[in-house]
């Protein structure tokens, strides 16, 4: 089985990709774990709980699937990210986990949809940046990846050609 990460900053179109992808290519996906625990955390989130956030995702990397591949709304790449840029630190075992993800694919959007504001979004302003720093950080996995643009069935048409591509 195969490991698809769609990965990018807030508001990019993540989840809709996702789902989409899924229901076209008949396989299954994960959705993006941090959003479930902070809307209902009741609280402002501290370090422990993205470290908690950061170990639960490495253990939805282990399920399995009867498709040929498993897509995922992000991985421990943003959470590395989101450690480094909000708290200043990471725990020393995340880079070594985040290459025992075992990543076949990245499809990294690019932040060219409109801000929608949500609860538990942050950073309107950084979206650029932190696009970049998520394209560094994918780059040092040596995991094929693409970068997704467009917006509606262009954005999903440039995802689904990254895979097909990728299939070959």
């Amino acid at each position: 089985m195969k490991k698809i990460v769609v990965i990018g900053p807030e508001s990019v179109g993540k989840t809709t990709l996702c789902e989409t992808l899924a229901k076209n290519n008949n396989a299954d996906w994960v959705p993006e774990y941090a959003r479930e625990y902070v809307e209902n955390l009741g609280r402002v989130y501290t370090y422990s709980d993205v470290v908690h956030i950061a170990k639960t995702q490495f253990e939805q990397f282990s399920l399995q699937t009867e498709q040929e591949f498993l897509i995922f709304d992000t991985d421990l790449i943003v959470t590395k990210v989101w450690l480094e840029h909000v708290f200043g630190r990471v725990p020393e075992w995340l880079d070594k986990a985040i290459l025992q993800e075992n990543v076949d694919l990245y499809l990294l959007c690019k932040p060219d949809l409109e801000w929608i504001a949500e609860p538990v979004r942050e950073n309107p302003d950084l979206r650029d940046y932190l696009y970049e720093w998520y394209l560094r950080e994918i780059k040092k996995t040596l995991v094929p990846f693409e970068e997704i643009e467009g917006r509606g069935a262009a954005r999903t048409f440039s995802a689904q050609k990254a895979i097909d591509k990728w299939l070959k």
